[in-house]
């Protein structure tokens, strides 16, 4: 069965160009386009703020703010709003919409600052010893809580941090001593900082820019926001200003193989001993948002400990009495965040749904949910008075910000459900790759279905290739996601973008295999302890599916290619279904899955994944493990691997790239000295795409 979607990237975008000389999507073109994130919309939705990233000619990146005043319509473009030759990020407004505060490092330290809406001069507020690194300002907009990487044992003293950093520097000796874990974490090695939380007051008009903090999570030894990936969301204000309530895990020698986040309320003025509000849960706790009032506090709870990709359920907790219910325990899907409607009857929340990532709106009272707008990844949104404003993107479509009235939203949806044919509410007020580029054509695709495992519904998406014919048969980059609790929908990447496949002639084959993300608890839940059998059987079906359903697949001329789990499903497939391949590539991914268990960072990742400890249970790290099944390799592998990848460390690169050549199979290896588990720089990047590409041309031709 095949779902087809009607594309109308953000309801807006025009037809892809019918230039007789239109060329292909690729790699200069991805690293070069601006990008567009985090709107913010002031009082009533009158205006919208948002970041955009450039880079000059050598590729190096700003980033700086614009407004578009949405009340004249398409009459005046959006403007730069902070100064020029700045780079900033992370921006808020004040409570009256009046006032943007912002981060910059300006003056060689990342600080905070602040400018009028309606323009002029840029103030900075702070000048401490450490570079601010999140923020919220008080709800009275007379403080501000931020949190810096510290030794917490120097209290609120920031100048003591900073200068134990110089004395290291200034060492002779290098050597560093470990009693406990982590060791080192994602890319970076431990020297005994955490991130903690501080609040301090913000100057008066006129005044000079605060020098001073007080420290409120020092005594919990925990990070806040959590490392490597958290954010603001993990922290967060009373409404009053007298707490604050932060997701911290204060796991000990443990934390390593613990996911037991909890929600602490910390005293604003550090007076008061922290309060673990959610004690009674040994899993996951984020995200807290209090409702307007302070006596509700809403978040979002695993409830397996251990398990990453558990479901996050929306949770309400009465701080007075204790009482606690979960929202919408029958919606089976896994909420991103919590923002709160002005009345507090609505949480809006995205969460992946069948290969896309929309914005959906779940009734507090009863738990009922509807989707607000699809079609697509919604990665930010904001909602004022009746205004909705977000960025999207699509496999055709890079983020856009886009604004929408909740009203408009509503009769749309009731229209379409009535069977009319009507336009789409939506407003885009931020172009388009295809409007940037205008000799690009993007390559089409669709999304399709087939029975895999346990004759279970499995969706992939197939990419026509740019230069798309009737008739024509074209070789196929058939790209397998990592996670392994991921997916590659319609969304738009900056590091496996299938259109740069597409632009090179290329038609892109992409499965959700069982453990993928958007299906339900129980679709991701299927490949833990099953990395090797159920996943495989998904691939292999749906790349019989996909052969059988399009004709221009040639079935001859393919590549498999992933990264991470990705990766390691190309080490497997090596042993275990190598026949309808051409060429691999692997990046980043697991050799021997007994190593990848004792040398990875984050243990309880791999505890989960595999039942257990490599020693309490070495049979399950062994059931799949594609270091067992060299013997069969025999098909062209490209091995990409970074150095500072600590979570599937070089080792394991390295000693795939050695089973190949001691095998005399044909075979590269691509070494980043300064990558982790991501290629992220520009010039990296190219030479990756590059790599990869003059890989596959090696091997399927175009």
């Amino acid at each position: 069965m095949k779902l087809r979607h009607a594309l109308l990237p953000l309801c807006l975008l025009a037809a892809l160009p019918a230039l007789a000389n239109a060329r292909g999507f690729e790699v200069r073109d991805m690293v070069k386009l601006d990008r567009v994130s985090a709107p913010l919309l002031t009082a009533e939705g009158a205006q919208v703020i948002f970041a955009k990233r450039v880079v000059d000619a050598d590729l190096k990146a700003s980033s700086s703010l614009w407004i578009r005043d949405l009340r004249t319509r398409d009459m005046a473009p959006p403007k730069q709003l902070t100064p020029a030759g700045w780079s900033v990020n992370s921006a808020s407004l004040s409570a009256d919409g009046r006032t943007v505060y912002f981060l910059s490092g300006k003056n060689g330290s990342q600080q905070l600052y602040a400018m009028p809406v309606a323009g002029g001069a840029a103030r900075q507020l702070t000048d401490f010893a450490l570079d601010v690194d999140g923020y919220h300002v008080s709800p009275q907009d007379d403080r501000v809580l931020f949190s810096t990487a510290a030794f917490q044992d120097c209290g609120s003293d920031l100048g003591c941090t900073a200068a134990r950093l110089k004395e290291r520097e200034a060492a002779k000796n290098s050597g560093v001593v470990f009693e406990s874990m982590f060791v080192r974490h994602w890319d970076t090695w431990a020297d005994g900082r955490r991130n903690t939380l501080f609040v301090a007051p913000l100057p008066a008009a006129g005044a000079g820019p605060v020098k001073g903090a007080s420290a409120i999570s020092a005594t919990l030894a925990g990070d806040a926001p959590s490392k490597p990936f958290g954010g603001n969301d993990d922290f967060t204000w009373s409404p009053d200003g007298t707490s604050v309530v932060a997701s911290i895990r204060v796991a000990g020698n443990e934390e390593p193989w613990s996911t037991n986040f909890d929600l602490y309320q910390l005293d604003a003025a550090g007076k008061k001993a922290p309060v673990n509000l959610t004690a009674g849960n040994p899993a996951w706790d984020a995200g807290p948002v209090f409702s307007a009032d302070g006596k509700t506090l809403y978040y979002r709870a695993m409830k397996r400990p251990g398990f990453e990709a558990d479901r996050f359920g929306l949770m309400a907790l009465d701080l007075a009495s204790g009482q606690l219910r979960e929202i919408a325990p029958q919606w089976d899907s896994s909420a991103d965040g919590i923002t709160l409607s002005a009345d507090g009857g609505t949480i809006y929340t995205t969460a992946q749904d069948m290969g896309e990532h929309p914005l959906f709106a779940v009734k507090v009272a009863d738990g009922a949910v509807s989707k607000v707008a699809g079609e697509g990844s919604i990665s930010a949104f904001e909602v004022a008075g009746d205004t909705l404003a977000f960025t999207r993107n699509t496999l055709q479509s890079n983020d856009q910000v886009v604004v929408a009235s909740l009203a408009q939203i509503d009769e749309f949806q009731r229209q379409r459900a009535d069977g009319q044919s009507v336009a789409g509410p939506y407003r885009a007020i931020t172009p388009a790759v295809t409007d940037l580029l205008k000799d690009v054509r993007m390559g089409g695709f669709e999304q399709f279905s087939f029975k895999g495992w346990n004759d279970e519904t499995v969706h992939g998406y197939v990419v026509k290739p740019h230069d798309y014919q009737e008739g024509k048969k074209y070789p196929v980059a058939f790209l397998i996601h990592g996670g392994p609790q991921g997916s590659f929908g319609n969304g738009w990447s900056y590091r496996w973008n299938p259109q740069t496949y597409a632009g090179q002639g290329y038609a892109v084959v992409m499965i959700d295999f069982h453990g993928s993300t958007g299906y339900g608890q129980a679709f991701t839940d299927a490949i833990s302890q099953h990395w090797g059998d159920r996943p495989l059987e998904d691939l292999q079906k749906g790349w019989a599916a996909a052969q059988q359903q399009y004709a221009f697949l040639d079935g001859d001329k393919a590549c498999a290619l992933g990264a991470s789990y990705g990766g390691f499903m190309v080490n497997w497939i090596a042993g275990n279904w190598n026949e309808p391949w051409k060429c691999l590539v692997n990046h980043d991914g697991v050799f021997d899955q007994r190593a990848m268990g004792y040398a990875t960072e984050e243990l309880w990742f791999t505890e989960w994944e595999q039942g257990g400890t490599p020693y309490d249970v070495p049979q399950n790290y062994e059931k799949f493990n594609p270091v067992n099944h060299v013997a069969n390799w025999s098909k062209p592998m490209l091995v990409v691997q970074g150095q500072q990848d600590f979570r599937i460390p070089v080792e394991q690169g390295l000693a795939t790239f050695t089973a190949l050549q001691r095998k005399g199979i044909e075979s590269k290896l691509l070494y980043f000295p300064d990558e982790n588990h991501w290629v992220l720089k520009p010039h990296n990047s190219i030479q990756w795409h590059d790599t990869v590409n003059a890989w596959l041309k090696q091997y399927i031709g175009q």
